[in-house]
């Protein structure tokens, strides 16, 4: 069910609220409960009547045809054998309207990945396939979403969906970058009393020494303020370090908006996707 076909996976018309209720099915997941009431107003047309005058788009031809009907009878104009019905201007009529405000729940998706060089094409893979299933259950409670993608090394930089899943740097790596870029971008664009915000790190856990604190100064003092969820996923590799997780696992017990989730290989990907998702949040 979940190591789909690469190419299947781009599409994202397969994220379709089917997927998703197949998906909160086999691992049980609760519903989300989006964060307060953050609802972006939206402003659409409503039909609320009919009235006598108004642009031929909006014509109700049923009722202009029932109108120029019962005319031409009551003036035994209408002949049953040539059934022959004219409106004239006094049959049309149109559709009344008037512009109404609604709310509509909104969530944006923020993905940040290590791309330094320790980070394979099988862990990416994993990430991609963890991505999906996240959109996919994410996008079932939310009227619109949104997606970032933060990729870093030693710096970070906002890219695509192609290129963060194609970028590879030989650098060393500075996790601090993503988390400072994600902050602003939040601030920039998204902002909290209006949007639901999910944020997704991936990494193999390495991380410079003394970078750290200033990674959880990050998270404690900006992000976690305003998300309604941040999930750290540490793709297990040979060549990563893994310390980083057990930084974010001692913030697990201190914040309920914070998971964080091992992933050594493919088979682990169920288990970390519950662990994501199985907050509620």
């Amino acid at each position: 069910m979940f190591f789909l076909p690469r190419g299947w996976m781009r599409g994202r018309a397969s994220s379709s609220p089917r997927m998703a209720a197949i998906l909160g099915e086999e691992l049980a997941l609760p519903r989300i409960e989006p964060k307060g009431k953050k609802n972006i107003l939206t402003t659409r047309d409503r039909y609320t009547g009919i009235r006598q005058a108004g642009p031929e788009s909006l014509r109700h031809f049923k009722r202009t045809f029932k109108r120029a009907l019962k005319r031409q009878i009551a003036s035994q104009a209408y002949d049953p054998e040539r059934p022959v019905v004219l409106p004239v201007r006094q049959d049309k009529q149109y559709r009344s309207w008037k512009e109404v405000r609604q709310p509509h729940s909104v969530a944006v998706i923020l993905y940040m990945m290590d791309v330094s060089g320790s980070m394979t094409d099988e862990q990416k893979e994993i990430v991609r396939i963890e991505a999906f299933w996240i959109d996919t259950w994410i996008k079932a409670h939310y009227q619109g979403i949104e997606t970032v993608y933060i990729i870093h090394d030693a710096a970070a930089q906002e890219v695509d969906e192609h290129t963060f899943y194609h970028t590879r740097e030989s650098g060393g790596t500075k996790i601090s970058s993503a988390y400072e870029l994600a902050d602003k971008v939040i601030h920039d664009r998204y902002p909290p009393d209006q949007w639901n915000i999910y944020a997704f790190h991936f990494s193999d856990g390495d991380n410079w020494g003394d970078d750290v604190p200033h990674c959880l100064e990050i998270l404690t003092g900006k992000l976690l303020p305003r998300v309604n969820l941040f999930g750290y996923g540490q793709v297990e590799s040979p060549y990563g370090s893994g310390e980083f997780y057990e930084h974010i696992h001692e913030l697990v017990n201190e914040r309920e908006n914070v998971v964080a989730s091992r992933i050594p290989d493919r088979d682990a990907i169920l288990g970390s996707i519950k662990e994501f998702l199985g907050t509620g949040r």
